[in-house]
């Protein structure tokens, strides 16, 4: 059996994390340069695909051993789990168009909480003491962090809601792909949950950008949700090689990698742990690339997630005696 190399796991989560934590701050200024989020998310699927797809080819023509086919029926499976990893690009870059990327990411990571209710569900189990506090302070984190007990403050509904749709999505993300065909290399199984998200994103391309252009019946239906036209104009592909290509990397090639490799070795309690770096990179990124204004009482909520993150990661008493039990 491999041994773990727990330094290197955290190592690797720990930049993949990061790395995905700068992602909201270049979708930010690209809506500054005047591009739409049809363009930004289909650049980034379209060259993570190209990406992946050069990456399985070296993978199989440099492998001595062969590697797991997936089955017609797990191909089914990524693919429709793959919908979450476009839906949660989609829903989050759609959030940062109404609200700050500092407040946006706080939202996303209501996803600690979001799938300690799922397990639940699953499990037909109440959650134990230790995650019901850690879901309190996520909330109280959470009202700290987006500043709501200051009654000045305005926050957009309708980033608050895609915000909570993204931190939905990605928490279907994490199950699903924890789950389904585990036997499968890396590369391959990141292709193959890459196309089903680019089906979603393909399909908001033609409804809210594309398709209204040529088809009036498609326009009015699309004007039922918003009266904003203006990003009803033709594909501006420039966006492929100005932002493009960092969104690529940044968020469906370098960090699915890393975490893949990184979380066997650093185990999910301690990997979980590790990956919250995204929220403080994140906020961090806004403020120095952006000028948002992230106050103190932010940061102190901004804290007790991660606080609370660590918390709901630690193993119990039973799990610290399972190893001894095992070595007696």
């Amino acid at each position: 059996m491999k041994k773990k190399n727990i330094l290197k796991g955290v190592l690797f989560v720990g930049i993949g994390a990061s790395i995905y934590g700068m992602l909201a701050t270049f979708v930010k200024m690209a809506y500054h340069d005047g591009f739409t989020t049809s363009e930004v998310t289909t650049s980034q699927f379209v060259l993570g695909l190209a990406g992946l797809l050069i990456l399985n080819l070296i993978q199989t023509a440099t492998t001595k051993q062969k590697l797991s086919l997936p089955s017609s029926r797990e191909v089914r499976m990524l693919m429709l789990a793959g919908t979450s990893l476009g839906g949660t690009s989609l829903f989050y870059y759609i959030a940062v168009q109404y609200i700050n990327v500092s407040i946006a990411i706080v939202l996303l990571m209501q996803s600690v909480w979001f799938s300690v209710v799922v397990e639940s569900v699953l499990t037909k189990k109440l959650p134990n003491a230790r995650k019901v506090i850690s879901v309190i302070i996520v909330l109280l984190g959470t009202v700290l962090a987006t500043n709501l007990i200051n009654m000045e403050i305005e926050l957009d509904w309708h980033g608050v809601f895609w915000g909570l749709m993204a931190a939905a999505s990605y928490t279907l993300t994490m199950f699903t792909s924890n789950t389904i065909a585990t036997h499968l290399p890396v590369f391959r199984k990141s292709l193959i949950m890459l196309a089903g998200g680019s089906v979603v994103v393909f399909s908001f391309l033609f409804f809210a950008q594309i398709g209204p252009m040529h088809f009036e019946g498609l326009k009015s239906l699309y004007l039922n949700f918003t009266e904003n036209t203006e990003h009803i104009h033709p594909f501006n592909y420039s966006i492929f090689w100005t932002y493009g290509i960092i969104l690529a990397l940044f968020g469906t090639i370098i960090p699915p990698v890393l975490f893949n490799i990184g979380f066997p070795n650093a185990g999910l309690g301690l990997g979980s742990i590790v990956s919250s770096l995204e929220l403080p990179v994140s906020v961090t990124m806004a403020f120095v690339l952006l000028g948002e204004k992230v106050l103190l009482i932010q940061w102190v909520g901004i804290v007790l997630i991660l606080f609370a993150i660590v918390l709901m990661n630690l193993p119990s008493k039973k799990e610290k005696e399972v190893p001894m039990a095992e070595l007696s």
